[in-house]
């Protein structure tokens, strides 16, 4: 290993299915090791993990960073958002925690967001309308499908919040994790009392929000350490807002996150307040916002058509007039829960290939509707900036293509990988360094990568998408 120009930092990415850890130079950016273990998530309607899995697997990605672990002189831990998290007096969990894509909390919040006022209520005070993803509502769910739990827990946290907690002994979180709750008001960025009396949560229960730039703490004394104890720990986020970092986004940076779903955000000044919910106001980890809006059919959709025409994923042929929506699973972003994929104009002359792009064009075209509400959120126009493409799909040259076409606007795919795990390893080395994280991640230069030029939108091809959406609402909204 080449000697580091600056001191050491570790990033870590506590996902759904792993924990990655990445000990980064804090002058460079250069990775000088990294490690990575599994999580188990219960099979079916549940979606659960045990928490004390993520803390072993956190010791072993770290512990195989060897030496250069040991070495570091700062850390940060992003995880996965809107995880319910219960704890007893003795910090351990009171039953496993409920993750983000358990969504059998969605009666709890619809009966939360009517008791409130409705969507409009939840947009102007916490940012955000809850979806069933959301915290709050899966505290409801616990306390009415499982009193013993909820009367058992001493302390509620996030999945980022317990790891923090276990390297410091100090409960503690931040602004950008918190805003994913739906208790913690975008208005006046504290806890909102009120949700939190109709959510029978008592607000004891939960951390401090600490500010951007904060620590909190250091590592502890333990007998089988792992870290050196007395290195810094920072507040950590949650995933989305680490990745922002990571990239060191300013407004007008738009990014398409291509994977089993699409995420599209930006970073801006302006506090977000969609009533429709569809973009998500969250806080980003610094003092700015995170508007955030999701499609739920992306690469995972588009394999499966290319499965069922036994063709690769890249092998699409342009031309053709036929058009696809490809919203197998419902889709979120437009908000038809029970829609089912559409085809339309096919032809004798049509071919494989043809159905296959249309596939791209469907999701694309979403993604980028999608964009369009985020942006207005900022009160800013699309910008001249290319658009970053980030995920498994940003690998792929038809995805890239598509967006392109479809965008009219300039892509670039970073070349950095792991950027959660990266955005926390910024976040650790603004606290060690007393500067921005996100500019500590533009000095890294992580979204440095390939760029290609605009061309001119397909302007047919949007017709047809746009005709083809809005003509088969009532189609597509109806329960099968």
């Amino acid at each position: 290993m080449t000697a580091p120009e600056g001191p050491l930092v570790i990033g870590v990415d506590s996902s759904t299915q792993s924990t990655k850890a990445l000990v980064v130079d804090a002058a460079t950016g250069d990775v000088v090791a990294r490690g990575q273990a599994p999580h188990t998530v219960s099979p079916g309607d549940r979606r659960e993990s045990d928490p004390e899995e993520w803390w072993q697997a956190l010791r072993t990605a770290v512990g195989q960073c060897g030496r250069a672990a040991s070495e570091a002189a700062a850390v940060s831990v992003a995880g996965q958002q809107h995880g319910l998290v219960t704890l007893d007096a003795e910090g351990r969990p009171v039953r496993e925690a409920l993750l983000w894509n358990d969504v059998r909390s969605a009666p709890q919040r619809d009966r939360l967001v009517a008791a409130l006022g409705g969507p409009k209520a939840w947009a102007e005070r916490v940012g955000s309308v809850p979806a069933p993803a959301f915290t709050v509502t899966k505290w409801a769910w616990l306390r009415e499908h499982e009193p013993e739990a909820a009367r058992a827990a001493t302390a509620v946290r996030l999945p980022h919040d317990f790891l923090t907690e276990r390297l410091t002994g100090r409960g503690a979180t931040d602004r950008g994790d918190a805003s994913g709750t739906g208790w913690w008001s975008a208005a006046t960025e504290s806890y909102d009392e009120e949700i939190l009396e109709l959510a029978g949560l008592d607000p004891a229960l939960l951390p401090p929000v600490l500010g951007a730039g904060e620590a909190a703490g250091t590592v502890r004394e333990a007998d089988d350490g792992f870290l050196t104890p007395g290195t810094l720990v920072a507040t950590g986020t949650g995933d989305n807002m680490a990745a922002a970092l990571g990239l060191g986004l300013v407004p007008g940076q738009a990014v398409l996150s291509l994977g089993t779903s699409g995420t599209v955000y930006t970073v801006s000044t302006r506090r977000p307040a969609d009533p429709t919910g569809t973009v998500a106001g969250f806080a980003d980890a610094r003092t700015g916002w995170l508007p955030l809006a999701c499609t739920l059919n992306c690469t995972l959709a588009v394999d499966r058509i290319a499965a069922l025409l036994s063709r690769d994923r890249e092998d699409v042929e342009a031309g053709g007039h036929v058009t696809a929506l490809p919203f197998l699973d419902g889709e979120r972003t437009p908000h038809l829960p029970y829609a089912t994929g559409l085809l339309t104009g096919l032809q004798h002359a049509t071919t494989g290939g043809q159905v296959l792009q249309a596939a791209y064009d469907g999701a694309v075209f979403t993604l980028l509707r999608a964009l369009d509400l985020v942006l207005a959120e900022t009160g800013e126009g699309p910008g001249d900036t290319p658009l970053l493409l980030i995920g498994g799909g940003a690998k792929g040259v038809a995805w890239r293509e598509t967006v392109r076409r479809l965008s009219g606007r300039a892509v670039q795919v970073p070349a950095a990988g792991e950027l959660v795990a990266l955005g926390a390893a910024a976040q650790a080395a603004g606290l060690l360094l007393g500067e921005d994280p996100a500019a500590v991640a533009r000095r890294w230069r992580t979204a440095e990568g390939p760029s290609y030029e605009p061309v001119a939108r397909d302007e047919e091809a949007l017709d047809r998408l746009s005709a083809a959406l809005d003509g088969a609402q009532p189609l597509l909204g109806r329960r099968s």
